[in-house]
């Protein structure tokens, strides 16, 4: 089975001389739930805007290396093609549209539907995850919580009717409590939708908790991987990323 995304010595470069990836490499197998973990400025926003075609954007782009999805090579299609061939982008800071109410917001998200899907079944099934947002349909997006306004946003991508979902720190700035509540309707759709995910987090507890691969990346480049629990017992990864002190061998 071909991966959801398969990333190979991929470099990127901002403003023709800032390098922000260099020979990174990793691969998302279909249906799963795959952790990208670094700190600030370790290039992990840098590979989702690279897999949804971002990057020119903001006077970025890919200088070597390839991205594959399904065996489709993403380097050669615009942002709207590739969120058309299932690939959505819950970007850093939700970026709903404030002034428009939450089914507006959904409305907005059908113009990025693979296939054409009737809007009552698209939004009940929002609405079946987001409970909260059926309650807020009329209610303009930015007057909603932080918590809801995450909620919109992957409801929006679920509009879409998506096969992978690329997530960009889905818990910032929320209380611990909507962060438990978000994720594990995240893990829900994962598991009932099979919609593979490449999940960015600086919150390597929930995000270990709820993948089941992951990778560290450090100035650009991948420097450690393995499975949740791999990760979860290593000393460098309880020392740096979860808080955790270990005692010297």
């Amino acid at each position: 089975m071909a991966a959801a995304i398969e990333i190979k010595d991929l470099e990127v470069v901002y403003q023709g001389v800032i390098q922000a990836l260099s020979s990174l490499s990793l691969t998302v197998p279909e249906g799963s739930i795959v952790a990208l973990l670094g700190a600030n400025g370790a290039g992990k926003t840098t590979t989702l805007k690279a897999i949804s075609g971002f990057l020119p954007l903001e006077s970025g782009r890919v200088t070597r290396g390839t991205i594959t999805s399904h065996g489709d090579n993403l380097l050669k299609l615009a942002p709207h093609t590739i969120v058309r061939r299932g690939i959505f982008h819950v970007r850093e800071g939700r970026h709903v549209f404030a002034e428009m109410t939450v089914e507006e917001n959904l409305v907005a998200a059908t113009f990025a539907q693979r296939k054409a899907r009737p809007r009552k079944e698209s939004f009940d099934e929002v609405y079946t995850y987001f409970p909260i947002l059926s309650q807020r349909r009329h209610q303009a997006a930015g007057y909603l919580s932080g918590g809801e306004q995450q909620m919109l946003a992957i409801g929006r991508a679920l509009v879409a009717d998506p096969q992978m979902i690329l997530l960009d720190e889905p818990s910032l700035g929320l209380a611990p409590l909507i962060v438990k509540e978000i994720f594990e309707i995240i893990a829900r759709i994962n598991r009932e939708k099979k919609v593979s995910m490449l999940l960015v987090e600086q919150n390597a507890v929930i995000a270990l908790k709820y993948a089941s691969y992951g990778y560290v990346i450090e100035s650009g480049t991948s420097v450690l991987e393995g499975t949740s629990d791999e990760l979860a017992n290593n000393r460098d990864i309880q020392k740096f990323y979860l808080g955790v002190e270990t005692e010297a061998a």
